[in-house]
């Protein structure tokens, strides 16, 4: 069995927002990457439970690009969206509202060819960057 780990923030934003930015294409290509030096040029989406999604992330200096892709397993609309990676890993994204805020967290299977904390540190990167924009709209 695979551990995982979770990561969570709090959005000051109504969860509606939340749920457009965090799973809309257009949105994601501008929150989809853990620090300055990155990118995500492309993110697509057939956002339906069966369906895939593969965002890029890339090195601004063009050293180094990565697909992060999977099929959703669950949709519930402003509540949940869950996949499984190429992998076999699984990640649930839980979206909770509270009046004009929403809570964010998402538990993931570490992989094993990282440190598990740098794993976290990642994720969580990612997910403040997630923060950072949806409160900028």
């Amino acid at each position: 069995m695979m551990s995982s780990i979770v990561v969570s923030v709090l959005v000051l934003k109504p969860v509606e927002l939340v749920w457009q930015t965090y799973n809309e294409p257009k949105h994601m290509e501008n929150w989809n990457f853990a620090s300055d030096d990155w990118f995500c040029p492309s993110a697509l989406s057939d956002f339906k439970v069966g369906g895939s999604f593969k965002s890029t992330m890339a090195a601004k200096d063009g050293s180094f690009a990565f697909d992060f892709e999977g099929i959703y397993d669950v949709i519930k609309p402003n509540q949940q969206v869950s996949y499984h990676m190429a992998d076999g890993r699984k990640v649930d994204v839980l979206f909770t509202p509270n009046g004009l805020h929403t809570h964010v967290s998402v538990t993931f299977d570490i992989e094993t060819y990282n440190e598990p904390e740098l794993q976290r540190q990642g994720w969580q990167a990612i997910l403040d960057n997630f923060k950072r924009y949806t409160e900028s709209l």
